[in-house]
């Protein structure tokens, strides 16, 4: 690799439950046209396997192992329940900012389960489908044939990944950015809000559940902006 390459800005891109690396497929070359070195990782909770029981430990290895192998420093941007995995993790040396996008920025101690007061499952078993509307729950301003593709690409999400507590909190002391959307459906925008007070600084986006769907210009323009901050 050369001098150059390690001179491009890296963020690594941490997709939400029941997705995979593939969610990135709209946001990534906007990345990559404004300079960006565009990293992913595909986390072992979100599978097709019915009998899947990795969970957000598991999740937070992969992005542990994934940023071990990166020349920092790194950006990472978690969307929705990327945001436990990138919290996990993201306190690595190499780690400069991490970016929540509608994400879950907890504290340590606390899970999606315990949050949810009964609405999700516990349990070291079991899997979840995605919400029964998905197109309206996860991609309401999404364009009808990139939404239709991603509801077809979306798999099963482990109860494990949503019931193992924080360890720690990688915000506590590196940088945070949080992005509120503010036409969400699946994360409601007032608890975003409530989130994003935990970060450094904050940015609100007219956008739904998945701006690098809908907006994915936008969204790189602004988190280059960020970063440039």
């Amino acid at each position: 690799m050369t001098s150059a390459a390690h001179s491009e800005p890296v963020i690594l891109l941490v997709h939400g439950a029941w997705h995979g690396a593939w969610c990135w497929e709209l946001l990534a070359p906007e990345l990559t046209a404004l300079g960006w070195r565009v990293e992913t990782v595909d986390l072992p909770s979100a599978s097709a396997d019915p009998d899947n029981t990795a969970g957000m430990y598991d999740d937070a290895h992969v992005v542990r192992e994934k940023l071990a192998g990166l020349d920092g420093p790194v950006t990472v941007l978690a969307h929705s329940y990327g945001g436990l995995p990138a919290t996990e993790a993201g306190a690595a040396d190499n780690v400069s900012r991490l970016i929540y996008l509608s994400a879950f920025q907890l504290e340590k101690g606390e899970s999606l389960s315990g949050l949810s007061g009964g609405a999700l499952p516990s349990g070291e078993t079991g899997i979840l489908p995605a919400h029964e509307d998905p197109r309206n729950h996860l991609y309401a301003d999404v364009p009808d044939d990139i939404a239709h593709r991603a509801v077809d690409r979306l798999v099963l999400q482990t109860v494990k990944s949503f019931s193992e507590p924080l360890t720690t909190a990688a915000w506590t002391t590196v940088p945070a950015t949080y992005i509120v959307c503010e036409q969400d459906r699946a994360v409601d925008p007032g608890f975003q809000q409530q989130m994003a007070a935990r970060s450094e600084r904050s940015y609100r986006i007219a956008a739904s559940h998945s701006p690098f769907l809908s907006v994915p210009a936008e969204l790189a323009q602004l988190i280059t902006k960020d970063a440039d901050r």
